[in-house]
């Protein structure tokens, strides 16, 4: 029998150095316990009270593993790190090799291959745009758009859209339009919130002549909104009069995720001056978050050799994170993966749409390529719209996740719900995932809208549950 410890108890005395599997094999099993004890207590004990605290021993592709060899569909992508899936070989391969060719990494002081490569191929998919600064992550790549847009236009002021996600770090959540991961944090920085396609907002605030530039992701993850038709081309139309900057936040959206490389080139005649990319880039092995952007703005931040350094990051081009991004646009090119998360996502999305007149509490499916919403809403009939009103006046949200964990739980599926206080379930899944997982899904969330119709049962049993944990966290 394997011998465990308690978390704050010393690990038992082994006969050799470190061995990575074998620590696993000792101690993986407290897994919930660590967390509880080191690291964001309130995790396990959320993923406990819904029943997501599973085990999942392996993972490929689109699929996790449980010790019992049952399958998981992931339609979730690791929050969309993981377009690829989970371990696709061109990537692993590319690591091992990296690994072992013991390449002389983050010397500081030359210029390695690896970086430069990089760019160059990020930028054959990037029109209009000439340089890349690589950091580590999606809120860093923000980061630095708010910081080069600043400088290049001497102007201190962001514009950002309401419900909007742009990362946690102090600068990023300063053009995050959700109060509650705001909450606390204060004081930010300067900047104004608009609602997503109030051009006439824009160009109000533009006329005060403070403004660098506008952040906008093309489709908002928190709730899977797009940007009104025409309102990308109208919004850098003003900027350019008013000499701000266009940044657009593909950190989700980007290489693929929509069925174009960038969601921003849904809608011709588009060409910002800055965009940040990162999750998928990553391979879902080494954090990555890259921002790209004109010539210009680069040669006025980096103006002479001694602001050679005036922004740059520890880990930021590091060997292995740029042959896992080499990697990746290969893969996306040779597997054709944009054309097929367009194709497949059109499957997906008409296939749920269809069910919308079938299913009161359904209301709206919506998105583009495999980044998709579900919108739930208020049923009529009177003994539904009843246990609606019971859910919505404990707290709004708590329908999507009567639906999020019966997909996991009965159907072994994972998804999420899209945001606090929504009703809405966002699918992004995997690229490479095709016909048969979208049969997968369909079916399944077909059984739990059906159960829900039922007007009884274990669903609305597991609603009266999350009822009585919202009032009691009040």
């Amino acid at each position: 029998m394997t011998e465990r410890t308690t978390p704050g108890t010393p690990p038992p005395t082994r006969d050799k150095g470190f061995d990575l599997a074998t620590l696993l094999a000792e101690r993986g099993g407290e897994r919930y316990e660590l967390h509880t004890a080191y690291l964001n207590h309130q995790l396990p004990r959320m993923l406990r009270t819904i029943g997501f605290d599973k085990v999942y021993e392996r993972a490929e592709g689109a699929y996790f593993w449980d010790a019992e060899g049952n399958d998981y569909l992931d339609m979730l992508a690791g929050f969309g790190v993981m377009g690829l899936g989970r371990h696709h070989p061109v990537v692993r391969k590319a690591l091992h090799d990296v690994l072992d060719a013991s390449l002389a990494d983050l010397t500081r002081f030359d210029c390695q291959p690896l970086p430069g490569l990089l760019a160059e191929k990020l930028l054959t998919h990037s029109p209009h745009l000439d340089r890349v600064f690589f950091g580590n992550s999606g809120t860093e790549a923000v980061e630095t758009a708010l910081k080069f847009a600043r400088y290049a236009t001497g102007k201190p002021r962001i514009l950002y859209c309401s419900h909007a996600f742009h990362g946690l770090t102090t600068g990023s959540l300063s053009v995050n339009g959700e109060d509650g991961f705001r909450d606390g944090f204060a004081p930010l920085l300067p900047d104004t919130a608009i609602e997503m396609g109030d051009l006439d907002a824009l160009e109000r605030e533009l006329r005060r002549g403070d403004v660098a530039g506008f952040v906008v992701e093309p489709i908002q993850g928190k709730g899977v909104y797009a940007t009104p038709p025409g309102f990308l081309r109208a919004a850098q139309e003003l900027l350019r009069r008013h000499k701000a900057l266009l940044i657009v936040d593909e950190v989700q959206t980007g290489l693929g995720r929509t069925g174009d490389f960038y969601a921003y080139q849904h809608e011709e005649g588009v060409e910002p001056d800055l965009v940040c990319v990162a999750k998928a880039l990553s391979g879902g092995y080494v954090p990555v978050g890259a921002t790209l952007g004109k010539d210009w703005i680069f040669k006025k931040v980096y103006s002479s050799m001694d602001r050679v350094l005036v922004h740059s990051a520890s880990f930021g081009s590091n060997a292995q994170a740029m042959a896992a991004g080499l990697a990746v646009l290969s893969v996306i090119e040779d597997e054709q993966l944009v054309a097929d998360a367009r194709a497949t996502g059109d499957l997906l999305r008409s296939r749920l749409a269809a069910l919308v007149d079938r299913y009161e509490l359904l209301s709206e499916v919506r998105g583009r390529g495999l980044m998709i919403g579900i919108e739930f809403g208020r049923p009529t009939s009177i003994g539904l719209r009843s246990r609606w009103a019971m859910l919505q006046k404990a707290r709004k949200g708590l329908f999507a996740q009567m639906v999020v964990v019966p997909l996991l739980q009965r159907h072994r599926i994972l998804t999420q719900v899209s945001g606090d206080h929504l009703e809405v379930i966002k699918l992004i899944p995997p690229l490479t995932i095709g016909e048969r997982e979208v049969d997968r899904f369909v079916t399944a969330f077909t059984a739990v809208m059906d159960d829900a119709h039922g007007g009884g049962g274990l669903m609305w049993d597991f609603g009266r549950t999350l009822v009585k944990q919202a009032i009691t966290n009040r």
